[in-house]
């Protein structure tokens, strides 16, 4: 078996750097694999928006649930690289299993989050509403990061792996959209087992899934894991990318509310803006994909970051009643999302293949990514509101809105451009070392 060689210049730059002219697997067959993220999708909103209404209005205060959720959120973040690590540690590495085995507990802890026990209250429903979100947010972590570590695993050139990406996060849009409509909290039931048949269904099509290939079963162990990620230049480079882009994401998502009431004052509209974000997204991802393959990964992430970019710029001239305008825009950084939803991925299994680490060890790069992904939303929050505190904008009141539309569309902008420079600033590679494993009989 061949050694690893770390690849110095870790973003593939033109197609025909990585053979981006195959595409490798069926519709059929990335169907069955895409298909869990609908239900991964369908319940990321809800365990956001309708846990605090829900068990607020059960009688909890907003504090204690708040700290409840935040203390669940710890632990689940904590976990993702120790089941990253620990998935990489399988000597017999079966994605599906794991995955398979983790929607059962999902399922059933989310629908315990959603129906509470009508007599349990005070520090009783706090510690239902703990222990549950947990397990659910544990279940999800493991299915979710075996998930994409099957993915990575998944084609053999970058076209294919952009196409497994794609139809990966095209289901997921789906289920955003359809987690839309079911927001409020008297529609658990109908959420709770739309979620319930979409598992059931998902976790039938993953047993029709192309299996990933059997690598060779060495196993690192725990340290030996992580010295290879860490002596992956490219892994690390790419993350810091893809950390400084999703902030830049996520700002705006955790400022819309507020953008929308008090700068537009079209707070009825907010339901459309999203569906036009969303399904804009949706019909970028397949474009996204031709484009890739034409120009490159990089280039392709490159130039949706620049047209999200311009969209977010845009935004900063608008004012009350501009609807049609902030229409636009979300269509447009919509968009744009789909070269973030579609890339990022597959140039994260590239990365992986470079170095030589597919199989086992894709569960520890998959379970710092996931980290990195909800940090990027922990470090918005942290950023963009202290921002709009210090600033002197108050929620609801006249006066600050110059302020909250720098902090929702100049920041963005400047952080999508300081990510756009690193990712163009690494050196193009004219001949990429792809590792190829030789496979022991």
């Amino acid at each position: 078996m061949s050694s690893p060689t770390d690849n110095p210049s870790p973003i593939p730059n033109s197609p025909s750097e990585t053979g981006l002219s195959a595409t490798g697997l069926s519709a059929f067959a990335l169907a069955c694999y895409g298909g869990l993220r609908l239900p991964l999708a369908l319940l990321e909103l809800p365990l956001f928006v309708v846990l605090p209404a829900l068990y607020g209005s059960a009688g909890l205060t907003l504090s204690l649930v708040g700290a409840v959720l935040f203390g669940a959120r710890c632990v689940d973040a904590a976990a993702d690289p120790l089941i990253g690590l620990w998935l990489a540690r399988q000597r017999r590495f079966v994605h599906r299993r794991w995955i398979l085995a983790a929607l059962p507990v999902l399922a059933a802890g989310f629908w315990a989050l959603l129906h509470p026990p009508g007599a349990a209250v005070g520090a009783n429903l706090a510690l239902w509403l703990g222990l549950w979100s947990i397990a659910t947010y544990i279940a999800y972590s493991l299915a979710s990061i075996a998930y994409q570590a099957w993915g990575t695993d998944l084609g053999e050139n970058a076209a294919s792996r952009t196409r497994v990406t794609a139809w990966r996060e095209g289901f997921g849009l789906a289920g955003v959209l359809v987690a839309t409509a079911f927001l409020d909290p008297t529609q658990r039931d109908a959420l709770g087992i739309i979620f319930v048949s979409a598992t059931i269904v998902a976790g039938l099509l993953l047993l029709r899934a192309t299996p990933a290939p059997m690598r060779p079963t060495e196993t690192p162990g725990y340290s030996g894991s992580w010295a290879r990620v860490r002596s992956n230049t490219a892994f690390r480079r790419l993350i810091v990318i893809f950390v400084t882009n999703g902030v830049a994401a996520a700002i705006p998502a955790t400022l819309l509310l507020f953008f929308v009431r008090d700068v537009l004052h079209a707070e009825e509209v907010t339901p459309v803006f999203l569906a036009t974000y969303f399904l804009a997204g949706a019909l970028g991802m397949p474009i996204w994909v031709v484009v890739a393959r034409q120009i490159g990964l990089r280039l392709a992430w490159l130039a949706g970051m620049g047209l999200s970019v311009a969209g977010f710029a845009w935004a900063l001239g608008l004012g009350s009643g501009d609807v049609w305008a902030f229409g636009a825009v979300c269509f447009v950084t919509g968009f744009a999302l789909g070269a973030d939803l579609a890339i990022p991925g597959a140039l994260l299994a590239q990365v992986i293949a470079d170095h030589g680490d597919r199989g086992p060890a894709s569960g520890a790069y998959v379970g710092l990514w996931n980290l990195a992904t909800k940090a990027t939303l922990a470090i918005a929050a942290g950023v963009a509101l202290p921002l709009l505190d210090l600033s002197g904008y108050q929620p609801g009141q006249a006066g600050g809105e110059i302020a909250l539309s720098l902090v929702y569309a100049a920041v963005p902008c400047g952080l999508k451009l300081l990510a756009c420079a690193m990712l163009g600033l690494i050196p193009p590679e004219p001949q990429v070392v792809l590792v190829r494993q030789t496979h022991v009989a």
